[in-house]
């Protein structure tokens, strides 16, 4: 029985599956090019946009607030307010919906050149080319063993990146506290416990994402990757490998026939090391590509120099590279049923909303009902019900506001009917409104509060209510 089990123990075949890829470090070659260019052109509008809007005035206060203390957002002139929260809900479905068509027209474009990843890892790349080199130095540099070099070296790119790392954070929370207060508390070392977290945390995440995570955030913690196959069809423009003109591959010299038939590429890899996630395109579409485009400017380049024509990786679609598609009969398919769709649901949501700002009125009122008694008998016999009116001015200037009620024959106010409310600014007041007794209905009656700006009658809304008569 022994030898039996030894013999079976002996023939059996154990195959080990690991479930997560090693990583391996990508040390991305830099390349020059037309798509370069446009995502250092990115790179600039973004970050200018970022740093730079946070210090910009509008009317006197931060031009773009969201301030938590408070809980009012300014956004160029507009006051939003908690009960505004539709508009953010309008907005991330704008945002939704624009995703959705870029995707569909043009691939991972926001991956490639406005994803904040992208864009700082770019930016973080760019100090360590600065620092270190290009890719074979930074090679040569991880493989020496720790030196006073090295660490110099090391060290200083280590510096820049936390610098810039905690100037976004700073940046990021000033976008939450006014700016400019933000940093005379951190001159004067008296920042907050929120404040000090987040401009630690959002920086500290910052330097660990774009300064050592980098692609396996992409790979591996990014959604877009994973549901992006959904928006894809053979008409959406993609970063291909035109196999039927590149294959097969092998070295040549310029201008030089070779023994045997042969495509285009000449194998030299360098689309893989321009390549900031590591694929090699010309295994087809993968989930990692974020259309960068970085190998198409590296494969030009290589195309240039053989003297061949460019184009061997270029931007195009699945039918134009099957079926040969001219330009004009790209663009012509990418106006198909699903980009028509979301551009129609996009362009109604986009003009509702606009017109729903355009026209809207820089007032709000809440109505809250005295919950101690329901109705109480006034000195003069009359039945009164008492309300505290919330009045919400989301105007930049002060305004002064007439209270008035109506829905009861004979329903009146009963004390001050005038409020001042400051710009962006919101106050309570106490109403009692007051009818005789047996003139509305027994029970629940229903009342309007209205309020207007003296001297603005446009600046108005009207308020439902409840008046309690015995």
């Amino acid at each position: 029985m022994n030898k039996v089990a030894d013999r079976a123990e002996k023939s059996a075949v154990i195959n080990t599956v690991s479930l997560y890829e090693k990583h391996r470090t990508v040390y991305a070659r830099s390349v020059t090019g037309f798509f370069d260019n446009w995502r250092k052109v990115m790179v600039i509008v973004t970050q200018a946009l970022f740093y730079g809007l946070c210090w910009l005035e509008w009317g006197g206060r931060q031009a773009v607030l969201f301030h938590l203390v408070e809980r009012k957002f300014h956004i160029f002139g507009m006051v939003f307010w908690p009960q505004d929260a539709i508009y953010l809900a309008v907005l991330l479905v704008i945002s939704a919906y624009s995703l959705f068509l870029v995707t569909a027209i043009g691939g991972r474009l926001f991956c490639g050149y406005a994803c904040p990843q992208t864009v700082y890892t770019e930016l973080f790349m760019w100090i360590e080319r600065r620092i270190e080199g290009d890719r074979p130095a930074r090679m040569k540099l991880d493989a020496q063993p720790m030196s006073a070099r090295k660490f110099r070296i090391k060290f200083t790119k280590h510096v820049i990146w936390l610098a810039i790392a905690l100037w976004t954070g700073f940046t990021f929370v000033g976008y939450f506290s006014p700016i400019r207060e933000l940093a005379g508390s951190v001159a004067s070392f008296s920042l907050g416990p929120w404040e000090t977290f987040w401009i630690f945390f959002y920086g500290g995440f910052l330097y660990l994402m774009a300064g050592f995570m980098r692609e396996q955030v992409c790979k591996y913690m990014c959604p877009y990757a994973r549901f992006q196959g959904v928006m894809f069809d053979p008409d959406t423009l993609i970063i291909g490998y035109d196999a039927e003109r590149g294959e097969p591959r092998g070295a040549r010299k310029k201008k030089a026939e070779p023994a045997a038939p042969r495509g285009d590429c000449i194998d030299c890899g360098i689309c893989v090391q321009v390549c900031p996630t590591g694929i090699d395109i010309r295994n087809g579409l993968q989930l990692e590509c974020i259309a960068c485009a970085a190998c198409i400017d590296a494969c030009d380049e290589v195309m240039d120099k053989v003297g061949l024509p460019r184009g061997l990786i270029r931007y195009s679609t699945e039918n134009a590279m099957s079926k040969h598609y001219g330009r004009r009969d790209i663009v012509s398919h990418l106006l198909r049923p699903r980009t028509m769709i979301y551009s129609a649901i996009l362009f109604l949501i986009v003009a509702a909303t606009s017109w729903s700002l355009l026209t809207r009125i820089p007032l709000r009122v809440d109505v809250l009902r005295d919950r101690s008694a329901l109705y109480r008998e006034g000195d003069d016999g009359r039945i009164e019900n008492v309300f505290t009116l919330n009045v919400m001015n989301t105007d930049e200037k002060s305004h002064q506001y007439a209270i008035a009620v109506s829905g009861i024959d004979g329903i009146d106010l009963v004390g001050e009917r005038v409020i001042e409310v400051p710009a962006a600014s919101n106050k309570s007041t106490v109403v009692v409104a007051a009818v005789e007794d047996g003139t509305g209905a027994k029970g629940s009656n229903k009342i309007f509060f209205d309020v207007h700006a003296i001297g603005r009658d446009e600046i108005k809304v009207r308020e439902k209510a409840s008046f309690f008569m015995p």
